[in-house]
C-alpha cells in the first residue's frame, strides 16, 4: 500500500493548491483501500471507522 507521500506525489494531485491535495491524496488513498471490497465489506469497514472516529473524538451517532 503506497503511503500519503506517495499519493501527494501523485500526477493527478500536483496541479492542486495544498490542501486540496492533500484531501485528494487521501480520497485516493481510501478508494485504493476499499476498490475491491464486496459491499457487505465496505459496510464492515465503514462501521469500523466510524467506531473508531466515535472513540477517539467521544461524539455519538444519533
Amino acid at each position: 500500500m503506497k503511503t500519503l507521500n506517495e499519493y501527494m506525489d501523485d500526477q493527478s494531485v500536483m496541479n492542486e493548491i495544498m490542501p486540496l491535495r492533500e484531501v485528494h491524496a487521501i480520497r485516493l488513498m481510501i478508494y485504493d483501500e476499499i476498490k475491491d471490497m464486496t459491499p457487505a465489506e465496505r459496510t464492515v469497514y465503514y462501521n469500523n471507522s466510524l467506531k473508531e472516529a466515535q472513540e477517539k473524538y467521544g461524539f455519538k451517532v444519533v
